[in-house]
């Protein structure tokens, strides 16, 4: 297998999602703008969010994952179906009730979250009703999330990482069609989010049953495949949660804060995500399988030279991203959200964060790619330490920045951006404590050639992005057109110097067996 061609497939199924989501924010932006009732849907949202990284995408994946590719190879495939079944029907039966749980608990939950919200019962109450609607995500998503995890098992990638544009095609359709005929135009959002969840899994279906596995109701309680999936999932919880957790706290923060803070931050989040999702999700991703083999075989060498290649990976594509970001920050915020009722004032928020937030885009992704280093040899419990000391570590900065430093909402997104950098320095430090990775030769050379065409970069864009301000003056199509140019004319300066820098596309190519 072509580590890189598997790179691009999975990364662009995640593109194509990336873009639909642009559009999503866009026409959010444009109809809602970033005032009360955006805060209230952003953080009604972002909680069955939160549980979903914990549980479905975190926690269980890790868990489920392993013991399902194991059954694959080593036993039969009815045994094989059993353990899908028996899983499915248990996740089932406890996201039922979870789910209501959570809607019957939606005042307390609200309090908990955005305890600044109290202040403002208008904007509470709403954020109440929201979530109520949206909470069954959570039950759609984890069994997506399942789903997703048989797929990946039996090599059907493009699968689940085309399955989250569904939710963006609901959410673009809702306000495009729909909003108008809700009393609370708002509300058509959340509704999104319930149709986007079960559009989500039905999606999956055909191919779950085109392998065989779509799961049916199978109950047994001494399973043993299934007890060793609880099993693994108390360390797995511990370690996901630590990053949410931080993620709730900055949202308690962000509620104190001038109206409006909470949505600068989403959409300049969102922009973050466009690099950590196509680049960082998808190499964790596919290095995590190869990784895990090449330890279990015991193959050190071949460990360390797949964990270069990722990492040098992430540094050639990453950096110009994170560059890009801070340097075209005005003219990406107005381009995709300065219409309707999304001000001046709201660009200008977004762009304080989005610059906050690119300063420690390298270390996020770097943090998906070093993570897996220690998972693959089941160590979950130094990245869990270095979490917690992460965690520590952001919010005191946080407390700093915001009371110190009077940086506001800015100072939420610094903290994590730093926070992330200090964890992918101490993941670095201890695989090469452990001796558990070896750098290959060459380091200091590529990062000096990189930083040379990273600063020829910058320098055009500079230079041809022109006054940031005159952007808000522009049409839509001005805007898309002029950001279009300066994005293949920045890809292209920065390519370009690495060619003249002796970087060549052949020497990143990687191959593993299946």
């Amino acid at each position: 297998m072509n580590l890189l061609k598997a790179l691009a497939k999975v990364g662009s199924m995640t593109f194509i999602s990336r873009i639909l989501g642009f559009v999503r924010d866009a026409l959010i932006a444009r109809v809602f703008g970033a005032g009360m009732i955006t805060d209230a849907f952003i953080v009604a949202f972002k909680i069955p969010n939160l549980l979903r990284r914990i549980s479905a995408e975190g926690a269980f994946s890790q868990a489920f994952v392993p013991i399902l590719a194991e059954y694959k190879t080593q036993r039969t495939f009815d045994e094989t179906r059993s353990l899908v079944n028996r899983v499915a029907t248990w996740l089932g039966i406890i996201l039922v009730g979870v789910t209501l749980l959570g809607m019957l608990a939606a005042p307390w939950i609200v309090a908990l979250i955005a305890p600044g919200f109290k202040a403002e019962p208008d904007k509470m109450q709403l954020t109440i009703e929201l979530l109520r609607i949206t909470f069954p995500y959570i039950f759609f998503i984890s069994l997506v999330s399942m789903a997703g995890g048989v797929l990946n098992t039996y090599n059907k990638f493009s699968i689940p990482a085309f399955t989250p544009v569904w939710l963006n095609v609901a959410m673009i359709a809702a306000v495009l069609f729909f909003a108008e005929h809700f009393r609370e135009p708002i509300k058509v959002l959340a509704w999104a989010v319930f149709v986007g969840g079960f559009l989500q899994l039905i999606f999956q279906i055909p191919f779950l049953k085109q392998i065989g596995l779509l799961p049916k109701f199978e109950m047994k309680r001494d399973d043993e495949g299934v007890y060793r999936i609880l099993k693994l999932m108390g360390p797995a919880v511990l370690g996901v949660s630590v990053a949410q957790i931080s993620l709730i706290i900055n949202t308690i923060f962000a509620s104190f804060l001038a109206t409006g803070s909470v949505s600068w931050l989403y959409y300049a989040d969102r922009l973050m995500e466009f690099p950590t999702g196509v680049l960082g999700v998808a190499l964790g991703t596919i290095l995590l399988p190869s990784l895990s083999k090449a330890y279990a075989g015991r193959d050190d060498s071949e460990y360390s030279q797949l964990l270069d290649w990722g990492l040098r990976l992430t540094f050639i594509l990453a950096a110009p991203a994170a560059v890009a970001l801070s340097v075209l920050a005005t003219p990406l915020v107005a381009t995709l959200f300065h219409y309707g009722k999304f001000t001046a004032i709201d660009v200008a928020m977004t762009q304080q964060a989005l610059i906050a937030y690119s300063i420690g885009l390298l270390g996020l992704i770097l943090v998906k790619i070093l993570a897996p280093g220690f998972y693959a040899r089941q160590n979950v419990k130094t990245p869990v330490k270095i979490a917690v000391f992460t965690l520590v570590a952001t919010q005191l900065m946080n407390l700093i920045f915001i009371f110190g430093l009077h940086l506001n909402h800015a100072a939420l997104a610094l903290a994590i951006g730093l926070g992330a950098c200090i964890n992918a320095s101490l993941l670095f430090y201890h695989l090469q404590k452990a001796q558990i990775f070896k750098p290959q030769v060459g380091w200091l050379i590529f990062l000096m050639k990189l930083l040379l065409a990273l600063g020829v970069m910058t320098v055009v864009l500079y230079f041809a992005m022109g006054d940031a301000s005159t952007w808000l003056d522009f049409s839509l199509m001005k805007r898309l057109t002029y950001l279009s140019m300066l994005v293949v004319l920045g890809g292209v300066s920065y390519f370009a110097a690495l060619f003249i820098l002796g970087f060549r596309p052949k020497d990143y190519m990687r191959r593993v067996k299946h």
